[in-house]
Parts: structure tokens; C-alpha cells; sequence
């Protein structure tokens, strides 16, 4: 197998960056995820609809609830910075240029929490916050997470993985990248999440991704980024065949010493929403040929710890001697461990 496509996604839920190229590290790619835009409510409660809420009067935004998130493309550019450009279909463009990372001494603090996962995170500066603000008509601020990171909850962990599936308890406060957590593993050293939903990775196959233009009509083909990941691979023997890796080699087409090899472990498969029905070029959810989410109801609903959401890809983690590593387009891939049954995902503390 070989990688076909590599991504980031430096604000949550915003459109992708396609890359040739990325660092490896035990958080993600670098600047994966590490804003997410925060609706500012009116009055001191509300009723989100999701619990995934920050807290007070914030709400997380997310593509599931907020589809209008991608109308918004971003850009990485040489300077240390990002673009990030609002693209409605009735509006003209408008673009803003934010720093990929700001210096957060001067920046106010905030208390975030996703998928019950906490972490402390910055309020970008009032310019920003008012230009995202403008586009979406309400009141929103962008959040920074800076050094720190989330703890990874439930099964998701890979030493809870090897553990039998128990839910990790060594992820109960943050992890920065400063200070590695010293309950964890050598090989899982500094393991913590930036705004990622509750992983550090996603691996998709062109395979599977075929399986699903093949259930819809007149030709049309999903677009892959539609599934958020940060690895695409070609070349596996089947259709889903990812459902049972339990990790993955990445062997770079460079030369290089023959240990100079990137392993990703891979603990649980992804189950979907319907974020995956969004329309890009209108910001709304699609219907009818476009619920995808529907088609795949119907025979991907596989995983018993999710048994409500049709299951497409696989979370993963960066095993820490390979920290630093680079990984680029072309390079091959191999299935360095199996397993027997298809992993079983734990809620507990992980999703609401």
C-alpha cells in the first residue's frame, strides 16, 4: 500500500489543507486542530444541542451542528501564518490571515471541553473574533489551545487498547507538549489530543472510499475529505479491510536507516454522523442521493460499542519512537498488526 493523500485541519471543522508532506508527532500533524470557533450565547444558560459544550454561555462549533463551517477554506502559507477564506455561495469572498501560532502570554485564558475531554485554551484577539463573527451574523471567538493538550478518554488510548480495552486512567489531566505524562508508556510517551474529536490520526483506504461512490448514482464521487482524515492509503486487498488493523508501517521512499520507520497503532474504528452529508458549496446538510450517512446505515454498522453509527476508518496514535519523523505522498505503507475481531469502541467518558 502506498499514501495517496495527507491532511490538516488547523480550526476545527473548517475545509482541509492538503499536504505533500508532514512531521509526524505524538498530537497529530502540526497545527492539526488547533483552534476551534466557539458560539457565544446570549444569557448566562442555554440548552446546546449537543453536550459537547465549552461552558457558561459557549458552545462548541462543529460541522455536525454548524454545517455552514464548510464554507470556510484555509490555507497554510510560508510565513508562519494561515489564511482562512469565507466563501458563501451569496456573499463575495473575504479573507483573514491568522498566525498558526500566537504567542498566548497576552491572550485571555479559557476552559474548554470537547467530547468531555478538557483542556485550557487562549481567546483569540478581538480582531478575530469579530471577523468570524461578521461572517456568521452571531457572536463567535476562536480558541486557541496553545501548548496544551487533552486527555484521551476511554478505550481510545492505546495503552488502554493493550490493556483489554479497560479505560485508560493515566489521561485525567492535560498533557502538554513540554511535559510528558509520567505514567505513560516509553513508546506512548507525551500522548495527549489537540481539538481532534478523540484521536490524534484518522486512516482512510481509497478502497473503501470506492465502496461508497459505487452506492451512488450517476457517477457522482465522494469527496473524501468529507470523512476528515489525515491519512489516505491505496492499495489494501478489500474494501474495509482497515477494520481489523491493529497498526500500520510507514516505510519512507527515502534513504534512510531501515529503523528510520513511522508506526501508527490504530485502537478504534471511526463511527459516523451526519457530518459526512454536508453539502461544501452550500454550507447545508444534503438529502435525499447526498445522505450518505443513510447508505452506510445499512450494512457498516458494525462496531458494537457503536452500534448506532455506521463505522468508516480508524482512529490512531503515533507510537513515540517515531516522533519527528517525516511522512510524505508515496511513501509505502504495510499492516504491521491484525486483528482477529473487529475492535469494540467504549463511550464512557468519550462521547455524549
Amino acid at each position: 500500500m502506498r499514501i495517496t493523500q495527507l491532511y490538516t485541519y488547523p480550526i476545527k471543522s473548517l475545509r482541509s489543507v492538503p499536504l505533500t508532506t508532514a512531521i509526524a508527532s505524538p498530537h497529530g500533524f502540526p497545527y492539526d486542530r488547533r483552534f476551534m470557533l466557539v458560539k457565544v450565547h446570549d444569557g448566562k444558560t442555554f440548552s446546546p444541542r449537543s453536550k459537547s459544550h465549552a461552558n457558561g454561555n459557549l458552545e462548541n462549533m462543529t460541522i455536525t451542528y454548524y454545517p455552514e463551517l464548510a464554507l470556510f477554506l484555509q490555507s497554510i502559507n510560508s510565513n508562519g501564518t494561515f489564511t482562512v477564506t469565507y466563501d458563501p455561495p451569496d456573499r463575495a469572498r473575504r479573507s483573514l490571515e491568522i498566525q498558526l501560532e500566537p504567542e498566548v502570554a497576552h491572550l485571555e485564558e479559557m476552559d474548554v471541553r470537547l467530547h468531555q475531554s478538557p483542556a485550557k485554551g487562549y481567546k483569540m484577539p478581538e480582531r478575530v473574533n469579530a471577523w468570524f463573527s461578521e461572517c456568521f451574523g452571531y457572536d463567535v471567538m476562536l480558541s486557541y489551545l496553545g501548548p496544551n493538550r487533552r486527555p484521551v478518554l476511554g478505550n481510545l488510548s492505546p495503552n488502554a487498547a493493550q490493556d483489554g480495552g479497560a479505560a485508560s486512567k493515566s489521561w485525567l489531566s492535560s498533557i502538554t507538549t513540554s511535559i510528558p505524562s509520567l505514567l505513560a508508556s516509553k513508546d506512548m510517551e507525551g500522548e495527549g489530543i489537540s481539538f481532534a474529536d478523540v484521536a490524534a490520526y484518522l486512516v482512510i483506504t481509497e478502497e473503501s472510499l470506492r465502496d461508497v461512490d459505487s452506492r451512488l448514482q450517476d457517477g457522482t464521487r465522494m469527496d473524501v475529505t468529507k470523512f476528515r482524515p489525515n491519512i489516505v492509503l491505496s492499495g489494501a486487498a478489500a474494501a474495509y479491510e482497515e477494520d481489523y488493523w491493529g497498526s500500520i508501517t510507514i516505510n519512507p521512499n527515502k534513504k534512510q536507516e531501515k529503523n528510520n520507520v513511522t508506526e501508527i497503532v490504530l485502537t478504534q474504528n471511526c463511527g459516523r454522523c451526519v457530518s459526512i452529508n454536508v453539502d461544501y458549496s452550500t454550507g447545508k446538510s444534503g438529502t435525499g442521493e447526498a445522505n450518505i450517512l443513510k447508505k452506510l446505515m445499512k450494512d457498516r454498522r458494525v462496531d458494537k460499542g457503536n452500534k448506532y453509527s455506521p463505522i468508516f476508518g480508524r482512529y490512531g496514535f503515533l507510537k513515540g519512537a517515531a516522533a519527528g519523523q517525516v511522512i510524505d505522498v508515496g511513501d509505502e505503507v504495510t499492516v504491521s498488526k491484525t486483528n482477529k475481531e473487529r475492535t469494540t469502541f467504549r463511550r464512557s467518558s468519550v462521547r455524549d
